[in-house]
Formats: C-alpha cells, sequence, structure tokens
C-alpha cells in the first residue's frame, strides 16, 4: 500500500493540473467552427449580393461552401477516392489578393512565382485530407469540365491558421478553378 500512495499523489497532481485555468498543457482556445461559419456566411451573402461575377447558376452547399458555376461540365462528379486534376487561381474574397495558383503566368504576374516549383494541372485524391476540406466540399458538387469559382468559409479553408502571410487568419478563400478531369 505504501508503494501506491506516490502513484497516486502523482496522479491526483496530474488531474488538478488538467482543472488549473493556468494549464501549461492547455494549447489556446478551442476553435468555434459553428461561430465562424455564421460569421462568414453574413459576409458571403453581403459579398454575393455586390459581386458581378457571371454564371449560369450558384450551389449553396449545406456546409456554407458556394459554387459560382460558369461553364457546366459533364459525366460523373467526383467521390472519395478518385483523382482531380484542376487549375486553380486562389485569392482572398476581402480584397481579391492572390495567394496561390497552379498558372506560371499568373504567379509571375502576382509575385508569387517561385523558381524550381512546378506549375503544371493541379491533382488531389479526394477525401485523402492533403488539401482543405472546402476543395473536397466543392468538387463533389461538380463534374468535370466545370469553370467555376469556390467560396470557401474560413472553417473550410486554413481556419484560424497565421502560417502563410499571404493568408491571414480565419479569411475567406475564392478559388477560381477549371475542373480538367477525374481518374
Amino acid at each position: 500500500m505504501k508503494k501506491l500512495i506516490p502513484f497516486l499523489f502523482v496522479i491526483g497532481l496530474i488531474t488538478a493540473m488538467g482543472c488549473e485555468p493556468n494549464n501549461p498543457f492547455a494549447a489556446g482556445p478551442t476553435y468555434d467552427r459553428d461561430a465562424n461559419l455564421a460569421i462568414d456566411s453574413v459576409k458571403i451573402v453581403a459579398f454575393l449580393d455586390t459581386a458581378r461575377i457571371d454564371s449560369l447558376y450558384r450551389i449553396h452547399d449545406p456546409s456554407g461552401v458556394v459554387i459560382i458555376v460558369q461553364e457546366e461540365g459533364e459525366g460523373s462528379r467526383p467521390r472519395t477516392g478518385n483523382v482531380v486534376y484542376s487549375d486553380y487561381i486562389g485569392s482572398l474574397m476581402e480584397d481579391g489578393s492572390i495567394f496561390d495558383t497552379n498558372l506560371e503566368q499568373v504567379a509571375r504576374d502576382n509575385d508569387l512565382y517561385v523558381e524550381g516549383r512546378r506549375y503544371t494541372v493541379f491533382n488531389f485524391v479526394m477525401g485523402s485530407g492533403n488539401v482543405i476540406s472546402g476543395w473536397d466540399i466543392g468538387f463533389r458538387r461538380v463534374r468535370p469540365k466545370t469553370k467555376g469559382i469556390m467560396i470557401i468559409p474560413s472553417p473550410w479553408g486554413y481556419r484560424d491558421q497565421t502560417s502563410n502571410s499571404r493568408i491571414p487568419a480565419n479569411s475567406i478563400l475564392l478559388f477560381e478553378f477549371d475542373f480538367r478531369g477525374l481518374d
């Protein structure tokens, strides 16, 4: 029993630290997806009310992602495990500044060009977690050869991350895309 007392003391100490408001192991405030979606949805509605974007129609996904279809594609929509091929230009909804693209000339024109980077058609596997969630959500709703714009609320983009100086925390993203095809 005497050997068990130090063990129980350590367990009690760890438990008490977990309840401590100044817990050194706390990673910070929990990201509030629903609150950020609510904030972003108001901004997106206001943007769509004033944006002059030609389209055939708009898809308002229940997730909050909006797809503005400018050219209709054909064929089957991608499912988990399909490889999606697309060209894209990523910009911030707030000010239109471009932060990424797979198109070399667009990269050069916007001071994004990176020597040695291959500017080719971008591809990713649906549902693999290799792209932001908004891409999986958006591409599931369109067919190959579709051209359009995806508006991605911050919870389905980069959330509150600040690792990219061109993308402020909680940014709503716009992606012009040309869905080239799928495997």
